[in-house]
């Protein structure tokens, strides 16, 4: 036990005891960093007192000249807490396309998908916490986000059949710092620091370095403020997706080709007909389109019939299209081999 321990122990259980299924064992995404480090470290006492099986998971990115030293570290850790550890090396693309921070956060996620199953483990704690949280928030705000993207880091939520789970996002970090050096000073095991972190060309850290530092001499309390901000996106958010199912189901929505009825969309108003839209593609976990492309789609979507009846429609997606064929709209594949003579026969209103 180490000062500060009980509490963060105690988020832990909270958030473990909120699951829809309680886990037979947990895994850990441990970087090396004080943040992940506590949590592998009070998750251990947890695991031990609930007798759950626990993993450690590390992801080596390479992209640090020291990754090495945290992967050892790492390790050094999980053997001090007589826990298996599992790592992984992954390869991170700076030519994906959408940003060295994105595509290792890909490959991240990949990695901890893969050695959970082979740990045999449904859940994974992540260490994220009060200060990443309200960073998010201020990021998500300056790209312009609605109140999904406002809702920032859910304290957990399913990918790939993985549930990550974040049980410290309303502890502050220096409770964590504080908790991690009391750690080192009876164990002698030490946390790493990320370099990146103080590096402002990355986006997340610019925002740490630079305008932090002004907000907190501001605005003081502002982090927990943003942090309530993210908890009333997401009630806001559940709300709109409720409304947006519910509008989908009157569309004459059939499930087996997730298509929609266009005359039924048109009946909707515009504010609508947009939530239903966004809706329906996150339905079908692709990406949300801009404001720009969504007023284009919608546009081409009521317009169809003005362009006379031997026209069908198909909108680029990203890999995928949006087409619209006998009245009805679904998403193809981008080579389909749709028949678009065929007219869209929905009625204009």
């Amino acid at each position: 036990m180490f000062p500060g321990s009980d509490a963060l122990i105690h988020k832990i259980k909270s958030a473990v005891a909120a699951l829809s299924s309680q886990p037979t064992g947990l895994g850990v995404a441990v970087s090396g960093g004080a943040d992940s480090a506590m949590l592998a470290v009070a998750a251990a006492q947890y695991a031990a007192g609930q007798g759950l099986a626990l993993h450690l998971f590390h992801v080596h990115h390479g992209l640090q000249a020291t990754a090495d030293e945290w992967l050892h570290r790492v390790h050094d850790l999980a053997h001090q807490l007589a826990v298996p550890c599992h790592s992984m090396r992954v390869t991170v693309s700076e030519t994906a396309g959408y940003g060295i921070e994105a595509a290792a956060r890909d490959a991240r996620y990949k990695a901890l998908h893969d050695m959970a199953r082979v740990a045999g483990v449904r859940h994974i704690l992540l260490g994220h916490h009060l200060h990443d949280q309200a960073e998010t928030v201020l990021l998500r705000l300056l790209r312009g986000a609605g109140p999904v993207g406002l809702a920032a880091m859910s304290p957990h939520v399913e990918r790939d059949g993985i549930e990550y789970v974040r049980p410290w996002l309303d502890v502050d970090r220096a409770q964590i710092v504080d908790a991690a050096n009391s750690y080192a000073a009876q164990t002698g095991w030490q946390y790493v620091t990320d370099p990146t972190n103080a590096q402002d060309r990355y986006t997340r850290a610019a925002v740490r370095e630079r305008l932090a530092p002004t907000l907190d001499a501001r605005w003081p309390g502002w982090r927990d403020r943003l942090a309530r901000h993210a908890r009333q996106s997401a009630q806001a958010a559940q709300v709109l997706d409720e409304v947006a199912c519910a509008d989908l189901m009157s569309l004459d929505f059939a499930a087996a080709d997730q298509s929609f009825s266009l005359a039924s969309w048109r009946l909707l108003s515009e504010a609508r007909q947009a939530l239903v839209l966004r809706y329906w593609l996150g339905q079908q976990r692709l990406a949300m389109p801009t404001d720009a492309r969504l007023h284009n789609l919608m546009r081409q979507m009521r317009q169809l019939h003005a362009l006379g009846f031997d026209r069908a429609m198909r909108v680029g997606h990203g890999p995928v299209d949006i087409v619209c064929q006998k009245g009805r709209v679904f998403v193809a594949g981008r080579h389909a081999n749709d028949d678009l003579n065929a007219p869209c026969t929905g009625p204009s209103h």
